[in-house]
């Protein structure tokens, strides 16, 4: 398993490293071209399309990953239903600008939805297909590929917005990222579509599939209830500050989390039995990114307005507050982000889909709230508790319910990183103001976060232990 792991790891590193490399130099200058009145429609079509890719994903992705009995005949029925589903979807979202246009008060989604229905059906068919890369642990050509959309994407957006497209440049790069992801998955993978359709391999997955499916379904609304919401009673300029305060807060998780969290089910899915197993996987996942994430908060937190201006420019400063209090939520998003795989490996996606229903609950209470409030800063920072809400539930879900053990084994397990952090909140309290220009200020804190870091793993010891780890895996080689 730790080779897989390894192996894995090195291309989902490889890949999310570069994908977040192409997305920052993207947005720094997509941000500098198009105004925040131009990206709050952009963010507010999203939501829509986001949903519709949920959709068309149906669950049928972890399903094929998950049910390791599945033949190629009947792998093939899946994606043959997969095409009808998303060619009927994109149906659906050519009409769905009408009602957008409707609730935003704004005509201009009319024309924009019929674009992005190519996206969704582009988005639907190529679930199959990078399932079955997945499932055949083809890590490589999958952040590979991804790489290769993003910079598709990326490369057409800008010269777009160079040529005065407004926000039709990000609308057309994100439907060409569909349409290459697709084209390179397909080649890739033997599947062929099935003219005679067959329910029997269906009903074979209906069973994950379904509780999947309402998970995602039930984390959408709590997930994008903020934006939607935004957009309807605030305005463009105020869901494009808070959007790319939140996109900014996920950035960790692109580049630390997901490295691990990505290969999870795929590899951990043969252990379905063997809870013991998965549960110290976790455990030391959890450690792992507690380490990096409640440190990095704390920097973020004092670093808020010197992020923010140096990767967008000063037009953005609407975005440093929010930001500043999404930021401490993100070791708490990080932590989160891995349960899913791991209820997916155990296979009680019931579980999974409970925690679903419970972080709605938390997250869209505190999304109404802060929107009573009348201001994105309320919302982001009645999100954040939510968020502190979600950890305890889905960790008593996971270690009490499925691994039949105590939540006390999740809070062992960060009481050295919260020395860590404490550690950097006491370095940038006492820390001066800085008489410099943002890179220069960055620069410094940046240099004060990583020194303060590394003190701090020596003295907890947490830096001989990690060495051990790395020491354990180069051993199984």
């Amino acid at each position: 398993m730790m080779e897989q792991f390894k192996n894995a790891l090195f291309y989902t590193v490889l890949g999310k490293y570069s994908i977040v490399t192409v997305q920052l130099l993207v947005q720094a200058v997509l941000s500098r071209i198009l105004t925040p009145q131009e990206y709050g429609i952009v963010a507010a079509v999203n939501i829509f399309l986001v949903f519709f890719q949920l959709l068309a994903d149906f669950g049928l992705g972890p399903a094929i990953i998950q049910n390791k009995d599945l033949d190629h005949k009947e792998v093939n029925a899946i994606f043959s239903f997969s095409l009808y589903i998303a060619f009927g979807l994109a149906i659906l979202f050519i009409f769905l600008g009408y009602p957008m246009s409707v609730f935003y008060g704004d005509d201009v989604f009319i024309p924009i939805s019929r674009i992005l229905a190519i996206a969704v059906f582009f988005y639907g068919i190529l679930v199959v297909p990078q399932s079955i890369l997945l499932r055949e642990k083809n890590f490589k050509l999958v952040n590979i590929t991804t790489v290769i959309g993003a910079s598709v994407s990326g490369v057409i957006s800008i010269i777009l917005a160079l040529l005065g497209f407004s926000y039709y440049a990000i609308i057309i790069g994100n439907t060409a990222k569909a349409f290459t992801l697709f084209v390179v998955f397909y080649i890739k993978t033997d599947t062929k579509i099935s003219l005679k359709f067959s329910w029997a391999p269906l009903k074979k997955i209906f069973a994950f599939s379904r509780n999947q499916f309402l998970f995602n379904f039930i984390n959408y609304f709590s997930r994008n209830l903020d934006n939607l919401l935004i957009g309807r009673y605030f305005s463009s300029s105020a869901l494009a500050f808070y959007d790319k305060a939140y996109q900014v807060s996920l950035y960790p998780n692109q580049v630390l989390t997901s490295l691990v969290t990505s290969v999870i089910h795929p590899i951990l899915s043969d252990y379905e039995d063997e809870k013991d197993r998965i549960k110290r996987v976790y455990l030391r996942i959890s450690n792992l990114l507690a380490t990096l994430g409640m440190p990095l908060s704390v920097f973020l937190f004092f670093s808020a307005e010197e992020v923010i201006l140096f990767l967008f420019g000063g037009q953005w400063g609407g975005s440093v507050l929010a930001f500043q209090i999404l930021a401490l939520s993100i070791w708490i998003q990080m932590i989160l982000s891995s349960t899913g795989g791991i209820f997916q490996s155990g296979n009680r996606t019931d579980l999974l889909l409970l925690s679903g229903i419970l972080s709605t609950v938390f997250n869209v209470t505190g999304i109404v709230i802060g929107i009573l409030m009348g201001q994105i800063e309320y919302v982001a920072a009645f999100l954040v508790m939510a968020f502190s809400l979600n950890l305890i539930q889905a960790n008593y879900l996971l270690l009490v319910k499925m691994f039949q053990s105590s939540l006390l084994d999740f809070f062992k397990v960060l009481i050295k990183p919260v020395y860590l952090a404490l550690m950097q909140v006491a370095a940038f309290w006492l820390l001066p103001e800085l008489p410099l220009n943002i890179f220069l200020s960055l620069l410094v804190k940046g240099l004060v976060f990583v020194s303060v870091w590394f003190i701090g793993l020596l003295i907890t010891g947490e830096f001989k232990r990690l060495k051990l780890e790395l020491q354990r895996a180069r051993a199984m080689k």
